[in-house]
């Protein structure tokens, strides 16, 4: 401990009261833009011209695809309007046999593109089958999610009331009783509250593959994922980015029920870990500085919430006991105010996710996020993960 330690500890509470500060400032505009954004109900007139693909790269995801493509063969839009394609990315169960049962379905196999490894197989099946869609717009969702009957024509409607050239759309996370599912569930939201947030202030910072729109003229005029291809994660975000640097006003984020889409929790701690590692682990990718810093200290902030205690302790047992009992007031305060004010954030998105019951889970999920933000993100930059059966540094 520094010789002088009083300083040392008033400096710390100083760092950590300025960063909290921040983020709660922070907080408080991504909840006036959330709730800024307006919901869309449709724009009254026939939008059913709007030829969509969608596109589903698939792994190992013969027991997820059934449910999906029930949900697709659903679709109120005009099935003369809209192509399905599965790109089985080396799966080794009956991934291609299950698409086979549903006549609309077309199958790409990966394997007959690619014969040696490379980094991001998911980038260069979504590349490919592009390569050979009809779409005007191109919709990506994954396949172990389910989409809502409305989702298509809510989309071209969309599309067709302003010409957006990336349409960001929300996602749901399922749970149960479980304590992991239900902690995802939470987090998986607040991501989402921050996704439409800003979208909605144009800062583009966040999206989600399992639902996303852009037109292909977009993703030509970008070269697609030229310069980003080996990079194992973003094929949503990074994306996005290029696309945002050339249409900086047609970046939108579609608020509506009728597209949410619901996708399925990591059934294991490790499972998870891996999740999201594999997101953080392009932090430090963007174009955008701004969203890097952001991230920086969102992160240093969680670090102080986990050090601050193991301090006190620290005085506790080796100094003065006021100095500790001191800095574990301080940190208990300004956790309080932390999680106070993410709940605060939170509400508005949980209303419109009808998850508001969730919430009195928060306090209780703190601990553990302040946990795995530290080590999502170390490794998301200097660790490897495992994805769908495969190493990734």
């Amino acid at each position: 401990m520094p010789r002088n330690s009083p300083h040392f500890m008033i400096t710390l509470i100083t760092i950590a009261c300025i960063l909290t500060l921040l983020y709660i400032l922070l907080l408080l505009m991504y909840r006036a833009a959330w709730k800024r954004a307006p919901t869309f109900t449709g724009s009254g007139f026939d939008t059913a011209e709007t030829f969509i693909t969608v596109l589903i790269p698939a792994r190992n995801e013969a027991e997820n695809l059934p449910m999906l493509l029930h949900t697709l063969r659903q679709q109120t839009y005009p099935s003369h309007l809209f192509e399905v394609i599965v790109i089985d990315d080396f799966s080794t169960d009956d991934t291609t046999g299950v698409c086979k049962k549903y006549p609309f379905v077309q199958v790409i196999s990966l394997a007959d593109y690619v014969d040696s490894p490379i980094n991001s197989y998911k980038k260069k099946a979504i590349e490919i089958a592009i390569g050979k869609s009809k779409g005007e717009l191109i919709v990506t969702t994954d396949a172990d999610c389910e989409v809502q009957p409305r989702w298509l024509e809510t989309i071209a409607d969309f599309y067709a009331d302003d010409y957006p050239q990336f349409i960001v759309m929300p996602v749901l996370m399922t749970h149960n009783r479980h304590w992991l599912e239900a902690f995802q569930a939470l987090d998986f939201m607040t991501l989402q509250g921050i996704t439409g947030a800003a979208v909605q202030e144009g800062m583009h910072s966040m999206c989600n593959g399992a639902n996303l729109a852009y037109t292909r003229s977009a993703y030509d005029t970008v070269n697609g994922f030229e310069g980003i291809d080996q990079i194992a994660s973003g094929d949503d975000m990074l994306l996005m980015h290029k696309i945002a640097a050339r249409f900086p006003s047609k970046i939108k984020f579609l608020k509506s029920e009728d597209v949410i889409v619901s996708t399925q929790p990591m059934r294991t701690v490790r499972s998870f870990f891996n999740q999201r590692i594999r997101w953080a682990s392009k932090a430090d990718k963007y174009d955008d500085t701004g969203i890097f810093w952001v991230l920086l200290g969102v992160y240093i902030l969680n670090a102080f919430m986990f050090l601050l205690p193991l301090l006190s302790i620290f005085y506790f047992l080796f100094a003065a006991t006021t100095k500790g009992l001191t800095m574990l007031v301080s940190w208990a305060f300004l956790l309080i105010l932390k999680t106070s004010f993410e709940v605060y954030f939170l509400h508005p998105v949980a209303n419109f996710f009808n998850r508001v019951s969730l919430l009195k889970y928060f306090p209780l999920a703190e601990p553990f996020h302040i946990v795995y933000t530290l080590i999502a993100g170390w490794l998301g930059k200097f660790g490897k993960y495992q994805w769908k059966g495969r190493k990734v540094k």
